[in-house]
């Protein structure tokens, strides 16, 4: 028992867990909202090109992604404890259920809770722009339940990356853009695909760290299918390929030049492979996960940023 404390004591010093406010913080896993928060910006920035900007529009939706988003991980925290797939010793979690003691039914309730806001806050979004949008809000709220909850999570498959980094990129982008426009173009759809890159590769950070435990519990996750060395450079090719076609659609015209401002990203991409070198345990792999998200944040607020100076220089 004190070797378990001991182990449970230095994984909290380690990951610099601390209690009161930052146990409900730690939650809504923080560094994974990245993934919600750079869609809608590059969404609503592709419409400020076209001279539209609707900032009520933009501020419901970029809440409304990130309780979506926070939801999700707390289906994940909830689903994973009562599989019996989290321990206290388990890293890449929120940690409340586990180590902060907070109840099962407490985490569920809340995640529940962020989707009625979610829902209210469609609800806006539909009635200034479309109902069609309701129904796309359905799939993608039922899809983050999935992820982790039913009978086959969609996080246990292979598919965790593409399912991810379609509905929180490419859907969320389309969406961003349709309600400031009321209307899609196929423009929008192709940049959407470096954005949907990046978030996949943060899903693949997270299966690659847990990789170990994973296998253990019986899923089949991309990164366990083809090994931790090829999930690596999986991940390496991912970040080459969404840097190619940026560059790419600065030459096609699909992005403007000031678009080069996000090559910023290539030097953090390839620290988060570096970070991963000699590296075998969750905990070690931890900073090349925190690489990713960073990664990510830095390309989709350039990206977006880009987009901005286009309009405005």
């Amino acid at each position: 028992m004190h070797a378990s404390n001991s182990k449970t004591a230095e994984i909290k010093q380690t990951l610099n867990e601390r209690d009161g406010f930052q146990v409900w913080w730690r939650l809504l896993r923080p560094h994974t909202l990245t993934a919600s928060f750079v869609p809608v910006f590059v969404g609503t920035m592709l419409a400020v090109t076209e001279d539209t900007f609707r900032p009520l529009l933009f501020a419901a939706m970029l809440i409304a992604s990130i309780l979506i988003q926070a939801a999700t991980n707390m289906f994940n925290e909830y689903y994973d404890f009562k599989r019996g797939l989290d321990s206290e010793h388990s890293v890449g979690i929120g940690g409340t259920i586990v180590r902060d003691g907070i109840q099962p039914k407490t985490v569920l309730q809340l995640a529940l809770a962020f989707f009625a806001i979610a829902t209210l806050l469609g609800v806006y979004i539909c009635i200034a722009s479309s109902w069609w949008i309701a129904a796309i809000g359905v799939v993608c709220m039922l899809f983050g339940y999935l992820y982790t909850g039913g009978p086959y999570p969609i996080a246990y498959t292979p598919f965790g990356e593409l399912f991810a980094g379609f509905l929180m990129g490419t859907v969320i982008i389309g969406i961003s853009y349709f309600i400031q426009t009321m209307t899609i173009t196929s423009n929008v759809i192709w940049v959407s695909i470096p954005v949907a890159i990046f978030i996949a590769a943060i899903m693949l950070s997270n299966n690659i760290r847990d990789l170990d435990n994973d296998k253990i519990s019986g899923r089949k996750t991309i990164a366990i299918l083809i090994g931790r060395k090829n999930a690596i450079l999986l991940q390496a090719s991912m970040f080459a390929i969404a840097f190619l076609l940026t560059a790419v659609y600065i030459v096609l015209g699909l992005l403007p030049i000031w678009s080069l401002i996000t090559f910023v990203g290539v030097k953090l991409a390839i620290d988060v492979i570096k970070k991963y070198k000699g590296k075998t345990q969750p905990l070690e792999m931890m900073p090349a996960m925190a690489a990713t998200g960073k990664t990510n944040s830095i390309y989709g607020i350039l990206l977006g940023l880009s987009l901005m100076m286009s309009k405005l220089i």
